[in-house]
């Protein structure tokens, strides 16, 4: 680098000494620090006078290698950075101040219009903001909770209706922000079973923040080595759905045939590879041609077939299972069930879970062949997960150590924002999810 000066030779100690400064770090902005340095003080007289003249003389410094970077355009960088860890620190500190007074906050929330007849639309549900306090008053058993993760389910459908008490849940009110199964991070609690801190998972509101009046529905997580998304779906809710349908209801035995309907779904999935290990012939159905691929070159299915293509479900079943169906795991309900009925083997075992085909329709499908129970003594059992609930730390036990050994494969189908959720919630119902639909409402 060449540079051309006026000045003499006292200017040129000074463009050494500022491109020293550049070099080793040490910028203008430090210049407050260096003048309380007692040589420092003694030069401040000859610098004050001397500051004219070091700005004509800067004003000449040509530079040929322009890849040597300007001291004007090198200092801001350093500032901005400096800035951001300003703001993200000054962030976290405003967050636990206006918790530990009781601020209040925004909460964007996605609130359920009215009761719905017929297909559910996005359009019955829309994103609102309201606000929230980030205590609990001292008078609450409550918690409340920054929500992570919320769970799309089929049932969430049925409370959609009109209707009193349907399995334990009641109806959502208009007006209101939906719930369903989530994972969440406590921020508050004045209930001794929770800290702030605590992860956990259980009913919640469609909302970024949620006072949850009734702990009961909640359950510390205390693994993390897995994704805590895992927690809506294979550790949660539905992975004890199919561990307690298949296990506890339909009592397995080692080789039989097991049909599964809606298989590449949040259960299906984890059904079929609980039974495989057993030495069960396994089936699946599914709604497209990918997921039958899915069923059968990544879960482990020994065959699976698409039940939009099959115009006889009877024949379809007869074809897959010559000698007939020792389990169904009942996902779909309809002309799926009047088939299957005519194929269980005698003694059969059906775990009903849900019945996807009849969500949505004012008048539900009969069912015409339910006197194959009784020819064929077979067992038809609903259930439903919360009766299980007790059994989740036993659930935990079998379950974490096959995911952690790669044993078994979870599927999940991710969408990011509360805004992306009543489309996410829909698609259920479309066959668009491949795997268990999860919202995300924020990274822990």
């Amino acid at each position: 680098m060449t540079l051309s000066v006026s000045g003499g030779h006292g200017a040129v100690e000074r463009i050494n000494r500022f491109l020293r400064r550049i070099i080793t770090g040490r910028y203008p902005h430090q210049q407050q620090q260096e003048n309380n340095h007692p040589k420092q003080n003694s030069k401040r007289f000859e610098q004050e006078n001397t500051k004219t003249q070091q700005q004509k003389t800067n004003k000449t410094i040509q530079a040929d290698d322009r890849r040597t970077p300007h001291p004007k355009s090198v200092k801001p960088r350093r500032l901005a950075v400096s800035g951001r860890c300003r703001k993200l620190r000054l962030s976290e500190e405003n967050r636990q101040r206006m918790a530990s007074s009781g601020e209040e906050v925004s909460n964007k929330q996605l609130i359920f219009r009215d009761y719905v007849t017929g297909f559910p639309q996005e359009s019955d549900m829309y994103v609102t903001t309201g606000t929230v306090k980030l205590k609990v008053s001292e008078d609450s058993n409550g918690v409340l909770l920054k929500n992570l993760y919320l769970s799309c389910d089929p049932y969430m459908r049925i409370l959609m209706k009109k209707q009193e008490g349907v399995g334990g849940f009641s109806s959502y009110t208009p007006g209101s922000p939906l719930t369903g199964f989530g994972v969440s991070k406590v921020l508050d609690s004045r209930n001794p079973e929770f800290k702030e801190g605590d992860l956990v998972w259980g009913i919640t509101g469609w909302e970024e923040y949620s006072l949850i009046t009734n702990p009961q529905v909640l359950f510390k997580i205390l693994h993390t080595d897995v994704p805590l998304s895992y927690y809506t779906g294979i550790l949660g809710m539905p992975g004890l759905t199919a561990y307690a349908g298949f296990y506890e209801v339909s009592s397995p035995k080692k080789g039989e045939n097991v049909f599964i309907s809606a298989a590449s779904g949040a259960v299906g999935q984890l059904v079929g590879q609980f039974a495989k290990p057993m030495g069960c012939y396994v089936v699946g159905s599914a709604g497209s041609k990918d997921k039958v691929d899915l069923l059968k070159n990544k879960l482990g299915f020994d065959e699976a077939f698409n039940y939009k293509e099959e115009h006889d479900l009877d024949a379809a079943l007869k074809r897959c299972f010559p000698e007939g169906i020792d389990i169904y795991f009942e996902n779909v309900g309809g002309k799926m069930l009047d088939a299957v009925l005519l194929n269980m083997r005698p003694h059969g075992r059906i775990a009903v879970c849900g019945m996807i085909s009849q969500y949505n329709l004012d008048q539900p499908e009969g069912v015409h062949n339910l006197m194959s129970i009784i020819y064929k003594r077979v067992r038809l059992e609903g259930f439903g997960a919360p009766d299980y609930f007790p059994q989740h730390p036993k659930f935990l036990d079998i379950v974490l150590p096959y995911i952690r050994e790669g044993k078994i494969k979870y599927i999940e189908d991710i969408v990011e924002g509360l805004e992306k959720g009543p489309g996410a919630f829909i698609g259920l119902f479309k066959g668009q999810n491949v795997g268990k639909q999860v919202v995300v409402v924020a990274r822990e």
